[in-house]
């Protein structure tokens, strides 16, 4: 059992968080051995029940430091890590120029063993605790990639991209091959510790009917792995979309078509897309990556909250990198606060700070079929949490000392934290007993 003392920011229920000036976290191994919450709450309360542990062990303490809930991206790139901040004039362009050249790089698997190394140290340090990660289409770079993850005990999901057309050579895969590949990849890796599989279709242009098929069949034989893909980002991308599905009634039909809409399936973007596809969405359990950073910065449009409250289907926040700009969960809330408010081509709205940080913990945990397992800190709940200081810098240090409420408090961190914020990243432990 271990304990640490400082202020905690924990979620009891969605969207409504808790801050406990002086708490304590008590966190220890479950009878799988995995470390999770025993308790949590106000230091003064618990310290009395947990006195014959503590008389055996110290209680760590963070004095004017606050731990809150390891965040969750719901949708990343590792292979774009060297795209981020690259000009372009939209999408397609940027792909082409950018994008699958980076990608062809990782037929190299040294290569691939660097940027995982690098991409997962990036993650950590901006206290991302859990993702769902792209990779590209060689095995290799998966490999790679959860073999990082592994080491340093992080739950990721990622899976091999799909991609028999329209793509270059170099990046573009074989059929039958692509589907051998990831069928071996979810033997190979999934429910290994804490990693999972994603089926990955890049999205529908890349792939071929006999492709997306598979990648169903697939889904259907593994219902307990993730399938992660993209859709209705762009304008052009979705009337390529029409050219090739004629018949389907959207783009987002044209997954439902090939059985890639289910619980765990988490599409990137939905940015153009109608009622239907947003009940579509909420009926088979699928869910939405909020991609805000990347969607100013490519110019796509504005994710409709206000619509998608109205429907009712499940969205959670993701960085989006390379097209997103930041790996910083704070940037991202900030440019979700912005998607928000904006309310000329929908409904505009000020989403509070508790639920902007909810949608990149316990809310995005739950859009990823993971809610009770990470982001809330509650007990029974895996134990990744960020050690944050308020203090980190002198705008912050002057901002957070005024804070009146919790609100206050929590949008000051929002709008002006970044890296630095992140003092320490803590990632629960599993024995390895439970993993063998």
């Amino acid at each position: 059992m271990k304990a640490f003392r400082a202020g905690i920011l924990h979620f009891p229920r969605p969207a409504e968080a808790v801050l406990e000036s002086d708490g304590l976290l008590v966190i220890g191994p479950n009878a799988e051995g995995q470390e999770v919450v025993h308790a949590v709450g106000s230091y003064q309360q618990l310290a009395p029940r947990f006195a014959d542990v503590f008389g055996d062990m110290p209680v760590t303490h963070w004095p004017g430091r606050i731990i809150a809930p390891g965040f969750v991206d719901m949708h990343i790139h590792c292979p774009q890590v060297d795209v981020i901040g690259s000009p372009a004039e939209g999408l397609l362009p940027w792909l082409e120029n950018y994008t699958f050249p980076q990608e062809m790089r990782f037929a190299d698997p040294a290569h691939c063993a660097e940027v995982a190394r690098f991409f997962v140290a990036e993650l950590l340090r901006n206290g991302v605790t859990t993702a769902l990660a792209f990779s590209t289409s060689h095995p290799a770079s998966v490999d790679a990639l959860f073999a990082e993850a592994s080491k340093q005990q992080m739950r990721l999901m990622t899976g091999k991209c799909l991609m028999d057309q329209n793509a270059p050579e170099g990046l573009r895969d074989h059929t039958e091959q692509s589907l051998l590949d990831t069928e071996a990849l979810i033997r190979r890796w999934h429910g290994m510790g804490r990693l999972g599989y994603a089926i990955t279709p890049r999205f529908v242009p890349s792939c071929s009917a006999a492709q997306l098929h598979g990648a169903g069949e697939l889904a259907a034989a593994y219902p307990d792995v993730w399938v992660q893909s993209h859709v209705a980002e762009n304008r052009d991308e979705i009337a390529w979309v029409h050219r090739l599905y004629p018949a389907a009634r959207s783009y987002l039909s044209v997954y439902e078509q090939f059985g890639l809409l289910r619980p765990r399936a988490v599409y990137a973007h939905c940015i153009h897309i109608d009622d239907e596809d947003r009940a579509l969405m909420r009926d088979t359990s699928t869910a939405a990556a909020v991609s805000p950073t990347s969607n100013l910065f490519l110019g796509s449009g504005f994710f409709d909250y206000a619509s998608a409250d109205r429907m009712g289907f499940a969205y959670g926040l993701a960085s989006d990198v390379g097209g997103g700009t930041s790996f910083s969960p704070f940037h991202t809330m900030l440019a979700a606060y912005y998607v928000g408010r904006e309310g000329q081509t929908k409904t505009g709205l000020s989403l509070t700070p508790q639920q902007l940080w909810w949608q990149h913990t316990g809310g995005a945990a739950q859009a990823l079929g993971l809610g009770g397992v990470v982001g809330t800190l509650q007990p029974g709940c895996e134990a990744d949490f960020v050690v944050l200081n308020p203090s980190a810098t002198p705008l912050l240090a002057r901002k957070t000392a005024q804070a009146a409420s919790l609100d206050e408090l929590l949008f000051s961190l929002i709008v002006l934290g970044d890296d630095r914020l992140i003092e320490r990243t803590v990632m629960a432990q599993r024995t390895e007993a439970a993993t063998a």
